[in-house]
């Protein structure tokens, strides 16, 4: 397969580099032969960072699948995992799949009874977890699941006696003799073809589905990746772990670091991510958009002077990052006032990641094109992909010296991408997945008998082969007067506000579109006191009415130039943050628009039907 661009609708990525590790034990062992670092992982106990070499994860891992054998865990089996990113994390992971069994990585933050579903749609055997806090959800739904014999903890807590310890087991397989030559030998036999893992899909409608991965699938998007030269890694670097394990993207890119030798540090938790940051110092890591969209609005947010000098900054920095992507040396005036931005604003912001941040991933939904232009200027290269779980996961990727902003890069090697006369993004690899578990009829709805792979989501493909994502096809609004209007981009340029946290459209089947805006209640909190608005919570803060003139003219200067059909004509203010526990975000921060809706049935229709407020008399 060819590079080439046969049309605006069709393209191929390079060949795939043929690659003879192609299972992930054989992954494994490479690394732990060639790679050889004292510091191979760090993690975080008692306020020091520990590491681990090599050759003590090759023990570990070892010692845990004996012990796993002598529970009886055979290839095929599931063994689930429901744990925070740690190194028995990792460990666990590597130790079943050399036994040729099943790993299946559960979102620590999900309740008990979509757990107990994904437990029982598995038939999980074995499953292992974190803490108290995790057990205490598996006990309450146990007698749900017939199949599960056996509970491993992670950290010693009071529980059941029918609770294995982890480190117990470790240490006890471990004294078995010539446990890792034995393990390699068993390990080394399993086939590429093999069913790797099983990853529930976060079940943004209806129930989740489980996604069959192979150990030739996630071996050749490691293989991909590694020739698409995302990054260029060298001797003695770092990666910060911190978003779910339990998210393929995560998962994968863990994947990489283990192949390449980068040493993986595992964040103490999302909300240390600012302080690993400053204590690891890493020179890559992965995200979702959230992340850099909040640091984007805290930036944005300052006041006073300091609002003017970042402005300013923002403005050189940007200039300065869009003739360096186009290829060429700023000089001059231009060289020198960037100069003076970096010293005074960007380079603080580069000292708050650590300082070595030499490449940032985006990936599980669009970076807005203004955000990453941000980045850039700072001296933060975000290097935006695309991918599904699915596709494990993933299909295209920006990298050095081949960027375009708004864009999720060109096709990884191995990878087709069409676009169908509906807009439709679909493709053709050797990531694509092996199918749907128990759900044949979901696999042949999506995956076609020659390889294709329906995407879901709507994008276009320019003269270069650069993928643009605008949506999901299930998120499409069409209006009663049957006007067609993609949310995304017009909530991706809401949320580039400092006083926007998070923002949903509305509008299928209605006459206009509105927006229900939840703001960034510490900087609104600041512009209202600067105002002279006393108020007692959050709650009190959005039943202003000045607050809310204050927001609507930000959002709606912003939507400035949209088609008269796609401009919102009400906004609706939220009091709460959309959140994971509340119901309103998927594991991987995606916004259950359903559930939004339900929740907010009675704001909206109020809005709705509140004629002759201020809103409903914007016509742009």
């Amino acid at each position: 397969m060819a590079t080439q661009v046969a049309s605006h609708d069709h393209y191929a990525g390079p060949p795939l580099p043929a690659f003879e590790i192609d299972t992930l034990p054989k992954l494994f062992f490479d690394s732990v032969d060639h790679r050889a670092r004292p510091d191979a992982v760090l993690f975080k106990r008692e306020n020091q960072w520990i590491p681990l070499s090599h050759r003590e994860i090759e023990r570990r891992v070892a010692g845990f699948a004996a012990a796993l054998l002598e529970l009886g865990v055979e290839p095929g089996d599931r063994v689930a995992v429901l744990s925070e990113n740690r190194p028995e994390w990792m460990i666990a992971d590597y130790a079943v799949l050399g036994l040729g069994a099943v790993y299946v990585p559960i979102y620590a933050t999900l309740p008990a009874n979509q757990i107990a579903f994904i437990l029982a749609d598995c038939e999980t055997k074995a499953i292992l977890v974190s803490n108290q806090e995790q057990y205490d959800k598996i006990a309450s739904i146990r007698d749900q699941v017939p199949s599960l014999r056996h509970i491993i903890a992670f950290d010693h807590f009071s529980a059941a006696s029918d609770v294995l310890t982890f480190e117990e087991m470790v240490e006890r397989g471990s004294r078995t003799e010539d446990a890792i030559q034995t393990f390699r030998k068993r390990a080394l036999e399993v086939t590429p073809d093999q069913l790797a893992t099983l990853i529930y899909t976060s079940g943004t409608m209806g129930d989740p589905k489980g996604v069959m991965l192979t150990h030739h699938n996630l071996t050749s998007n490691v293989a991909a990746v590694r020739a698409h030269h995302v990054i260029d890694p060298r001797p003695g670097d770092v990666g910060l772990s911190f978003l779910p394990l339990s998210h393929v993207f995560e998962r994968m890119v863990d994947y990489y670091y283990w192949a390449e030798g980068i040493c993986i540090a595992y964040a103490e938790s999302i909300e240390k991510v600012a302080e690993n940051l400053m204590e690891v110092r890493p020179h890559y890591m992965v995200s979702v958009p959230r992340l850099f969209e909040k640091i984007y609005t805290r930036v944005m947010g300052a006041t006073g002077i300091r609002r003017a000098l970042v402005m300013w900054a923002k403005r050189v920095g940007e200039e300065f990052a869009e003739q360096t992507l186009a290829g060429a040396t700023p000089t001059g005036g231009l060289a020198f006032q960037y100069r003076l931005a970096d010293r005074l604003v960007f380079s603080k912001l580069r000292a708050r990641t650590g300082g070595r941040l030499r490449a940032a991933i985006s990936g599980g939904a669009p970076l807005s094109h203004d955000i990453a232009r941000f980045f850039f200027a700072a001296g933060i290269p975000v290097y935006e992909g695309y991918g599904l779980t699915e596709t494990s996961p993933v299909l295209t990727a920006n990298r050095p010296g081949k960027v375009k902003l708004g864009t999720v890069g060109q096709a990884v090697p191995g990878t087709e991408i069409r676009i169908d006369p509906n807009g439709e993004i679909v493709v053709r690899g050797p990531q694509i997945m092996k199918g749907y578990w128990n759900r044949p009829d979901a696999t042949t709805a999506c995956v076609e008998s020659d390889g294709w792979f329906h995407t879901g989501d709507v994008g276009a493909l320019d003269e270069d082969g650069f993928l643009r994502i605008t949506d999901r096809i299930k998120n499409l609004i069409v209006t009663a007067g049957g006007k067609n209007i993609a949310p995304q981009p017009i909530e991706n340029q809401v949320a580039l506000s400092p006083y926007v946290a998070q923002v949903v459209m509305l509008g299928d089947k209605r006459a206009y579109p509105t927006l229900l805006i939840v703001p960034d209640f510490d900087n609104v909190g600041a512009w209202a006191r600067e105002q002279g608005i006393t108020v007692s919570d959050n709650r009190a803060l959005v039943s202003d009415p000045r607050v809310k003139e204050f927001l609507e003219k930000e959002v709606f200067d912003r939507l400035q130039g949209l088609a008269r059909h796609e401009m919102p004509k009400k906004i609706a203010i939220v009091p709460d943050e959309f959140g994971v526990d509340t119901g309103e975000l998927t594991p991987s921060l995606k916004v259950k628009r359903r559930v939004v809706e339900e929740r907010y049935a009675d704001l909206i229709e109020r809005m709705y039907a509140a004629d002759g407020d201020r809103g409903d008399t914007r016509d742009r």
